[in-house]
């Protein structure tokens, strides 16, 4: 058990990020760990149902990514709009903020945007001219480490079939492999984490306690805590799924509904307490969310599973391929 953010490093090349998505979503490949016996196995996602037993229960994220980023008309601008905070004003985050200064404007759609305020974290709160919606010609705000702006193809696929609370600024990409039919074959039930601007946020400091996550709200529905609570295992499809069951209140030893914020930060010697298995996708270096996987399956286990995905030629990070940690 390490806290040191060089211990969770590891080196990538560039050609296995995958940039776009498989032509189908279920057609990934599926690396599995076994972390009693330490072993891994190389499957395929549509195996998945192979290594569930009766009792068994997936809990996914249907959070809704925003259509968030938007350019100004010029393109020298590259705004991703966080939160509309009454008529005509938006919270911010830009790019290249030294353009963006405190009373800077731009256009968009022709309408004139002028920064108000810069909040301590960079955010901007901006205003416009006319109280537009500036998510309805926005594009989906892809991970900076895909390289490229969002296409329509990008609209469905970074998007989860189940998606129905709108509210994220990423996808809970774990669940971008789900088809409705597979998803039909298996007992399932939804929670919902809006994921924010914080899950590409870089841990900093070189011992990993010190670092602060965002708050990100979620809620439980009473349907899906009685799901939850009647399960013999619990399989949690993606970090954010994680998180949730950890942060979550519970009365009697029993999940209960609500609505909350949660700013947990999950890494080793963290015991994960809620979740039985873990279906997730591959995770930057240095990230909090792999070091959340490392909470679960062991850093070194986990690490030595990576550097054998590497060798194997497995698809990393949104679009790329899965693991299930058993």
């Amino acid at each position: 058990m390490s806290t040191r953010l060089s211990d969770y490093d590891y080196p990538l090349p560039e050609a296995l990020i995958a940039k776009r998505p498989l032509p189908q979503r279920d057609e990934s490949r599926m690396m599995v760990l076994h972390c009693e016996s330490q072993t891994i196995e190389h499957r395929q996602f549509r195996d998945l149902k192979s290594f569930l037993r009766p009792g068994d229960l997936l809990v996914l994220n249907n959070t809704r990514v925003l259509p968030a980023r938007r350019f100004s008309d010029d393109h020298a601008i590259d705004f991703l709009f966080l939160e509309k905070l009454g008529a005509a004003r938006w919270k911010c985050l830009v790019k290249p903020g030294r353009k963006m200064r405190l009373g800077a404007t731009t256009k968009i759609d022709n309408v004139t945007v002028r920064v108000e305020e810069i909040l301590p974290g960079g955010e901007r709160i901006v205003a416009l001219d006319e109280d537009v919606d500036l998510y309805s010609h926005g594009l989906m705000p892809l991970p900076p480490y895909i390289g490229r702006e969002s296409d329509r193809a990008d609209d469905e696929r970074y998007q989860t079939v189940f998606a129905q609370k709108p509210g994220a600024l990423a996808a809970p990409t774990a669940g971008l492999h789900f088809t409705p039919e597979i998803l039909s074959e298996i007992p399932h039930a939804f929670i919902t984490l809006h994921v924010g601007p914080g899950t590409f946020r870089p841990v900093h400091s070189e011992n990993i306690a010190e670092h602060r996550m965002h708050s990100e709200s979620f809620s439980i529905s009473a349907e899906a805590a009685a799901e939850i609570n009647g399960a013999q295992r619990i399989v949690a499809v993606g970090t954010t799924t994680v998180r949730v069951l950890e942060s979550a209140r519970r009365e009697n030893g029993k999940l209960i509904a609500q609505n909350g914020t949660t700013d947990l930060f999950i890494y080793p010697p963290h015991r994960i307490e809620h979740v039985d298995l873990v279906f997730t996708n591959f995770h930057l270096p240095r990230s909090t969310l792999l070091m959340l996987v490392s909470a679960f399956a062991g850093r070194k286990f986990l690490l030595r599973a990576y550097a054998e995905a590497i060798r194997e030629g497995y698809r990393f990070y949104s679009y790329g391929d899965c693991m299930l940690i058993l």
